[in-house]
């Protein structure tokens, strides 16, 4: 079934290199020998995690994203710097964003926010036992509060439309999933 379902990169150009992304455009071979193209987003990845405190508070950013054309509240997150490892980076931008580090780590998981048209490959951290960090560099290119929110509050906020970020949506359904089980 699956060959049925796969697709052939025959070639690809590069519509545009950015900083942080780059387009290509590849032209495939579909099933039935059809040729068709397809508009990608190349992505180095991110990390983003889900930081629980003791009183069971979420930690969450708030900040402008020029997208979405607003100002958004998030789990903090960021970027994979080239051959950087997904935990390393999380603790990073953990501290970089929030003046917070951890002690109690887990992997998660890791998800495709986008792949109709993206391979940015999000890993997804949980962290707890939290303190200040010790020193923190922060990006003076980015303007963020840093929120606490009771856990028990974040499906409403979901529901009502206050948090809109999917990667944030998907961290707040994990962890209230885990207090049911």
């Amino acid at each position: 079934m699956s060959e049925y379902l796969s697709e052939k990169t025959l070639s690809s150009s590069y519509l545009y290199r950015g900083r942080i992304i780059n387009v290509r455009q590849d032209r495939v071979q579909a099933s039935g020998n059809q040729v068709a193209f397809r508009e990608i987003v190349e992505h180095p990845g991110a990390v983003a995690i889900l930081a629980i405190d003791e009183d069971n508070n979420l930690i969450l950013v708030k900040q402008h994203r020029q997208p979405a054309g607003d100002v958004l509240l998030e789990i903090p997150a960021g970027k994979l710097e080239p051959g950087e490892d997904p935990m390393d980076c999380a603790k990073r931008e953990m501290a970089e964003e929030t003046g917070l580090e951890g002690s109690r780590w887990q992997d998660l998981f890791a998800f495709y926010p986008s792949p109709g048209f993206c391979d940015e490959l999000i890993y997804l951290y949980k962290v707890e036992g939290l303190n200040k960090a010790q020193a923190t560099v922060t990006d003076p290119e980015e303007k963020i509060s840093v929120i606490k929110l009771p856990l028990k509050d974040a499906e409403g906020m979901i529901k009502s439309g206050e948090i809109k970020d999917g990667k944030t949506i998907i961290a707040i359904q994990h962890a209230l999933i885990g207090k049911h089980d």
